[in-house]
């Protein structure tokens, strides 16, 4: 697509680094955008792609030393927040940041009028100038409508078009036609809305402006970008012309070895009688789910993002509206489709999320309230509750778990990620649940403390807890679980097991699986 390789380039990198305490996110990065290009930019998580988006937008300061420069102008580092628009960067997230409660023409005003002085706002003007915008790209989307009322992928293309308006006020200023950087854009979007946006990215990009994309998607790199870069561990692992690749090139760069394509030998099941079987569930993503658990089996799902394997917790749990399936537990069925969170509960059930302080505890309140939270009939009193028994209580819970500093009186927000997380996790533990769910058990949680939540997993599976734990760490998942599925499209693509669940055949499944034919996938 590109038809301006021999211009200046309209960016480029030399040797950015940036460390967070003893931890290298960047070590010496270089890599180069050309003038209407779309670069791919991939790796695993924690690779450091989004470490450097957060430097070229001004929210994290990169170590002395590195070098950008603007359609061949020098930009001193580190770039203050919000300074990006005036050099004709503007970025998308996956999160979009529309606020859905607004129309879409107050969404992609919504900066000019906090920044500029409107005394009076002419919203017929702006919505026609907004509808004549979206027939500048061929996009079919009501002005007047509410974020909230448009499918997702209509949301995608108003954050992009907004993305767009930003970069051409700022031309003038940077003497370039812009750059994009889309961060991971597709994964909610069914394979039209892909379509759709990408026909948007080649509008884009024959008008001049450059694209740096960042997916987990190999079929989406190799569809939509000129070339790509890899990053691992910080570094660039390579740069590649994509017509020139195959899909094995990339995922060898982001693995960092040659793993062969490997059909692992599918278990049916769990020796014996299962202690847990869920049966045909259902949701936004995955689709009719079957999973059957022997006692003390701790199971790992896994996939890219937008696969559906980090719903099927909270689906079970009750904590997400499952459309469809049943739980068998303790000789119990139950309809998924109708289960709460109270009802999870009682059944046995304890499910950890991966929103730490947000929905799974309470930051403001202390540790002993955390940990008791599940348990507090143990200290009810005929006047409230024994108070003093909490605080005993959860100094032993503490201790066992190897909380740091052990004071149950410290309120939660106040702990290290990892010492939030072993309070979180040990409270479900006292109850001794017959299903534990976690998701991302370890994100944002140190070396240190991340063995310590792994050890007080093994626990409590060889006390005959089944666990499903829910993770885009394929590291982790290979050093805690006895069998490991890897998602794609809502549905298993491979199951992993014995000598099989190592980090690097993980991460080939989870790039592999999404070139898989729906023929191939695990009924």
């Amino acid at each position: 697509m590109s038809q301006h390789s021999d211009e200046v380039p309209a960016l480029e990198i030399r040797d950015l680094s940036k460390r967070f305490g003893g931890a290298v996110a960047l070590d010496g990065v270089s890599l180069t955008v050309r003038q209407g290009e779309v670069h791919g930019l991939l790796g695993q998580n924690g690779s450091g792609k989004s470490t450097l988006i957060k430097i070229l937008s001004g929210f994290h300061e990169p170590a002395p030393g590195g070098r950008l420069r603007l359609y061949g102008r020098d930009v001193p580092l580190p770039l203050a927040p919000g300074q990006f628009r005036s050099l004709g960067l503007a970025f998308v997230h996956q999160h979009l940041g529309l606020v859905p409660s607004l129309s879409v023409t107050e969404n992609i005003c919504l900066s000019d009028f906090a920044t500029g002085r409107n005394w009076h706002i002419d919203w017929q003007r702006e919505t026609e100038r907004i509808r004549n915008l979206f027939a500048d790209y061929d996009l079919a989307i009501e002005p007047t409508a509410r974020i909230a009322e448009l499918p997702q992928v209509d949301r995608c293309l108003v954050a992009i078009v907004r993305a767009l308006e930003e970069v051409r006020s700022a031309q003038e200023s940077h003497g370039g036609h812009g750059i994009l950087v889309l961060d991971e854009p597709t994964p909610f979007l069914p394979r039209a809305g892909v379509e759709r946006l990408f026909g948007l990215v080649r509008q884009v990009v024959a008008n001049g402006a450059s694209v740096v994309f960042v997916s987990h998607d190999v079929d989406e790199i190799l569809d939509i970008t000129d070339r790509a870069t890899v990053l691992r561990d910080g570094r660039v692992a390579g740069t590649v012309v994509t017509h020139e690749a195959r899909p094995q090139d990339f995922i060898e760069m982001i693995v960092g070895q040659r793993v062969e394509h490997f059909h692992a030998d599918h278990r049916d099941g769990p020796q014996g009688e299962p202690a847990v079987v869920v049966e045909g569930l259902t949701g936004a993503v995955c689709r009719d789910l079957t999973l059957r658990l022997g006692e003390g089996e701790v199971l790992g799902l896994t996939g890219l993002i937008g696969s559906g394997f980090d719903e099927v917790p909270a689906l079970i749990y009750g904590a997400a509206h499952a459309n469809a399936g049943s739980l068998t537990i303790g000789g119990r069925r139950s309809d998924l489709a109708r289960m709460t969170p109270e009802d999870a509960v009682r059944r046995g059930i304890a499910y950890l999320p991966a929103d730490r302080l947000g929905a799974s505890g309470a930051g403001s309140l202390p540790v002993a309230d955390n940990l008791t939270l599940p348990s507090l009939d143990r200290f009810m009193a005929a006047l409230g509750l024994r108070r003093s028994g909490m605080r005993e209580w959860s100094a032993t819970v503490g201790r066992q778990h190897q909380v740091k500093p052990n004071d149950p009186a410290m309120y939660l927000q106040n702990l290290s990620g990892g010492n939030q997380q072993k309070v979180l996790l040990a409270k479900w533990l006292e109850i001794g649940p017959r299903l534990l769910l976690l998701d991302e058990p370890t994100q944002g949680v140190d070396v240190g403390a991340r063995q310590q939540v792994f050890a007080a997993i093994d626990r409590a599976a060889k006390d005959g807890t089944v666990v499903i734990c829910a993770s885009t760490d394929a590291e982790q998942l290979a050093q805690i679980c006895d069998r490991v599925l890897v998602m794609a499209h809502g549905r298993v693509a491979a199951e992993l097991t014995g000598t099989d669940v190592t980090k690097e055949t993980i991460t080939y499944h989870c790039y592999s699986g999404l070139a898989l034919n729906q023929t191939a996938l695990i009924d």
